[in-house]
């Protein structure tokens, strides 16, 4: 099991971008969450196949329709063994 963080910015508040995560992170089949954070920014945390949660990185880079990504931060993530699903925080 992998597991990875990113920090999204840009216009991704307000436009669905969680809930459009949820689903591509339950379409791979990946544990995590996606959370508003207070600085604008969107935080997902990724656990599953390592393919799976690179395949989650490019999209994340474009993010849904209404989106404008301007930057995905990448950080290393410790696998938590409790997270079963992909929730939206």
């Amino acid at each position: 099991m992998a597991a990875a963080r990113f920090l999204v910015s840009g216009r991704v508040q307000g436009v669905h971008f969680r809930a459009s995560t949820r689903a591509q992170g339950l379409r791979l089949r990946l544990a995590g969450h996606a959370r508003n954070l207070e600085d604008g920014r969107v935080e997902v945390l990724a656990v599953g196949e390592a393919a799976a949660i690179e395949e989650l990185a490019r999209w994340l880079v474009v993010g849904p329709p209404a989106a404008s990504v301007v930057a995905v931060e990448r950080q290393q993530a410790d696998h938590d063994p409790l997270l079963v699903e992909f929730r939206i925080l």
